[in-house]
């Protein structure tokens, strides 16, 4: 296969198992075009995208390693990706860069400081459900990610961060903005970049005049104490990843659980049995239907072979998540079913090595917290819809519903 196969990936993202059978049946890693006509290279299967995300020779910055890097102002259709690699925090660095980086954060989101964070997930939960209960329309039809799956993690990582209540909904939309990829228009571009200047400087302003304990005060106090560790630019763009990575993923984890759930009774009643725990459901969702679906980008940093292509030196990679997920090579001929038997601990939806998400125990924790609790609550939850009528997120990269509308008491 030449370059001049390229494949173009669906913008909205609206059959993403489809899209990666497609992809599959073309060979181990295809050549495509991500919104924009951005040159990518995408991994079809579990065991290419393992070894490539593990392969040192693979980078996440695109200014030491990205050819096309120079010429990105030149296409005005490719401004959306500033969002993810025209930054610099844990996402879009290497080597020594994104080992300072990532050692600035993650004592915060240690197994221990997650735990300690319980009571206030209970809590957030317990309010929820309530409010879910009470807001339910006549015939008891609510949105469980509007109720439930979105506002959970969106205020405790708002809480965790320090958000003010004035900064929330301003934050939640410009992360729903830089996960949108179906309008890869230059005002879009233009949009996500206009408040990405807006809303994370004006709560680095905040919390400069109002400090206290939260994780956007430390990270302050960092870069005012030695600014050699962290600078103005990796303060303002680590806030947008872990803000945004914190609840974002978390919302899909848990609406897509529902959904799952919903679709297979036999398989709920099992899990209300007890004879398949919660955390089986959860590994399960984020192999058949990760947060993240494809991630842009990494770069090779020389010539890679994967099987008989060659991945030049300078070329841009995508981290195919949802594809190595249902990959039937791995996980057997059945790969697109969901079934919470399996157990997959060694899915790679969190990643894998030292780009595993330091978020994976809270958004573990929360997801544990709030279907128990939810399924619980309302015993004989069914689907408002029919499954074929849920709505993908607009966005190759993300990969979850835009309502999940469900009846409370059947």
């Amino acid at each position: 296969m030449t370059v001049t196969d390229r494949i173009d990936l669906d913008p909205f993202g609206a059959d993403i198992p489809a899209e990666s059978a497609r992809l599959r049946e073309r060979g181990p890693v295809v050549p495509v075009n991500l919104p924009g006509s951005i040159p990518a290279w995408a991994p079809t299967g579990y065991d290419v995208l393992k070894e490539l995300i593990l392969d040192p020779r693979v980078s996440r910055d695109p200014r030491l390693h990205w050819k096309l890097w120079p010429e990105v102002g030149e296409h005005p259709s490719w401004g959306w990706v500033l969002g993810w690699v025209g930054v610099v925090n844990m996402l879009s660095t290497y080597g020594a860069d994104h080992a300072r980086l990532r050692k600035l954060v993650a004592p915060s989101f240690t197994l221990r400081r997650t735990e300690a964070l319980r009571p206030r997930v209970e809590a957030i939960t317990a309010e929820l459900l309530e409010a879910l209960e009470a807001g339910a329309a006549q015939d008891g039809t609510v949105d469980v990610r509007a109720g439930l799956a979105h506002p959970l993690p969106m205020m405790l990582i708002c809480e965790l961060f320090g958000v003010p209540d004035e900064l929330r909904d301003a934050t939640g939309t410009l992360i729903a903005a830089i996960m949108d990829t179906s309008d890869p228009s230059p005002e879009h571009g233009a949009s996500v970049q206009r408040q990405i200047g807006v809303v994370l400087p004006a709560l680095i302003g905040y919390r400069t005049e109002h400090p206290g304990d939260d994780l956007t005060s430390e990270l302050i106090r960092v870069r005012d104490e030695d600014g050699d560790r962290l600078s103005d630019e990796e303060l303002l763009y680590t806030l947008l990843l872990v803000i945004g990575a914190g609840f974002e993923t978390t919302v899909n984890l848990i609406g897509n659980a529902v959904v799952a759930l919903l679709r297979d009774p036999a398989q709920l009643a099992a899990v209300r049995s007890g004879e398949i725990g919660w955390d089986a459901v959860i590994d399960e969702t984020l192999r058949v239907h990760p947060s993240i679906a494809s991630l842009p980008l990494r770069f090779a940093v020389e010539d890679l072979v994967v099987g008989d292509v060659t991945i030049p030196a300078g070329d841009a990679i995508i981290t195919t998540y949802a594809a190595a997920g249902l990959d039937p090579a791995h996980y057997g001929a059945d790969a697109g079913v969901f079934d919470a038997t399996r157990g997959p601990e060694d899915h790679l939806s969190f990643g894998i090595g030292v780009h595993r998400c330091i978020g994976a125990p809270l958004a573990r924790l929360e997801a544990l917290t709030a279907l128990p609790a939810l399924f619980e609550r309302f015993p004989d939850m069914r689907l408002a819809v029919a499954p074929e009528e849920l709505r993908q997120v607009p966005s190759f990269i993300a990969f979850g519903w835009q309502e999940v509308p469900v009846r409370l008491r059947g």
